[in-house]
């Protein structure tokens, strides 16, 4: 019986997401869910790309956390379209939170959408929201050991960041290793190394983005 409605749980969510995806087809808005661990770097990583794709794309933010409006804030310093959600405990974002929210912008005015997902490596890598992307974190600090215990995270991203990248020198992290762990479970998956600090690898991830992001816009007006 418990299977039962975890199916169910999961099918309904896959129904909503769905209608999510052809919404945004429709107004060619490319959402990207953005994931990883509490302090990997998920707020200063949207700000950093803000900043470089702005000049050319609109962009707005979906922040979701458990409780609080810290990152929002920070994104709303910006002038971004920016709205919050909140969870109340839960470890994941679902599809119909994101439903509800798609109103509060105008997305004939948006061009991408990025989503901070709830900080952790587990729930989130679970459920479909409706995006085109995924961009799993993975922050020097939390060790290289990450791929091998939570290894669904990785495997359905479409790009993952190992972030903090400035931090190797002090910390035993082998990225190569990560790389190849992360290669072996998905093939096609995109790596960048970025550093906020340094700025090694942001604009080449922006520059990733920004051809994802017209190139949906020229699928949806062809």
């Amino acid at each position: 019986m418990e299977i039962k409605v975890i199916r169910q749980i999961m099918e309904w969510n896959e129904d909503c997401s769905a209608e999510i995806k052809e919404l945004l087809k429709k107004n060619s808005v490319l959402m990207v869910n953005i994931m990883g661990s509490p302090g990997a770097g998920k707020t200063s990583l949207i700000i950093e790309l803000a900043a470089r794709l702005k000049p050319s794309f609109r962009v707005g933010v979906i922040e979701g956390d458990v409780a609080g409006q810290i990152d929002a804030l920070r994104i709303a310093k910006l002038n971004l379209p920016v709205v919050q959600l909140n969870t109340a405990g839960a470890c994941h974002i679902e599809a119909m939170s994101i439903k509800h929210i798609l109103p509060y912008f105008d997305l004939q005015q948006v061009d991408v959408l990025f989503v901070e997902n709830i900080g952790n490596l587990v729930c989130p890598a679970e459920f479909n929201i409706g995006e085109d992307l995924r961009l799993a974190l993975l922050s020097i600090p939390e060790g290289d050991d990450k791929v091998e215990k939570y290894p669904l995270m990785f495997s359905v991203a479409d790009a993952l960041v190992i972030h903090k990248y400035d931090m190797k020198t002090y910390f035993a992290f082998d990225d190569i290793m990560v790389e190849a762990q992360t290669k072996a479970i998905n093939p096609l998956v995109n790596v960048f190394r970025a550093s906020i600090i340094q700025g090694d690898g942001l604009a080449e991830l922006a520059t990733w983005l920004g051809a994802k992001i017209t190139a949906k816009n020229i699928m949806q007006n062809s």
